[in-house]
């Protein structure tokens, strides 16, 4: 079988992520929409990979076993100073999102995600570079609940992850952090008619 050149052949695409059949999924959804795909599960693997192959892209998840991938990212940039990274998670924050883009992602995305998000995501002002746009406010404020969720992340963030200092800081006790962190993130509801 043949492959005809495709203009994002040149580099590779780093895919980082501990969950192996994700991994295998989105590689070969990416690979068939025209990108070389590489992939690492580790802090150390996408090292190495990003040394030896200078991807172009990245597509790095937030959670790596222990590890935070928001840590990777000054790293990558440091190895390979024009890449593009785009941080996916399945615990979706505004604070986390932030931090990410501080830290050097081009763009975040919740899973689940599917390759077309993907695709559009890395590729969404390649060529020409448009920072400039600044993404819509809400129509409507946040529940209190969700700005709750929020404010623990962005705490929690500004703590590395660590859970005894950021019950100290948002003064309450550790379990009941370590509560509202198992559950899942509050989302947002449409409105209804009453």
């Amino acid at each position: 079988m043949t492959e005809s050149p495709s203009p994002l052949s040149g580099r590779p695409l780093l895919l980082v992520d501990d969950d192996a059949t994700f991994v295998r999924v989105l590689a070969r959804a990416l690979g068939s929409r025209g990108f070389e795909v590489i992939t690492a599960t580790s802090f150390d693997e996408a090292r190495a990979l990003a040394r030896r192959h200078h991807p172009r892209y990245c597509v790095l998840d937030l959670k790596l076993g222990e590890d935070n991938g928001l840590r990777l990212i000054p790293e990558l940039h440091t190895l390979v100073p024009d890449i593009r990274v785009l941080l996916l998670t399945g615990y979706a924050s505004i604070a986390t999102a932030v931090e990410a883009i501080k830290r050097g992602a081009h763009d975040y995305l919740a899973k689940p995600v599917d390759a077309d998000a993907v695709v559009r995501a890395l590729l969404d002002g390649d060529a020409e570079s448009d920072d400039s746009e600044l993404p819509d406010a809400p129509e409507q404020p946040l529940a209190l609940r969700r700005l709750e969720w929020e404010h623990i992340q962005r705490v929690l963030t500004e703590c590395d992850g660590n859970i005894s200092e950021t019950a100290r800081r948002l003064g309450m006790h550790r379990r009941t952090l370590q509560r509202k962190l198992s559950k899942h993130p509050v989302r947002e509801r449409p409105d209804r008619d009453e």
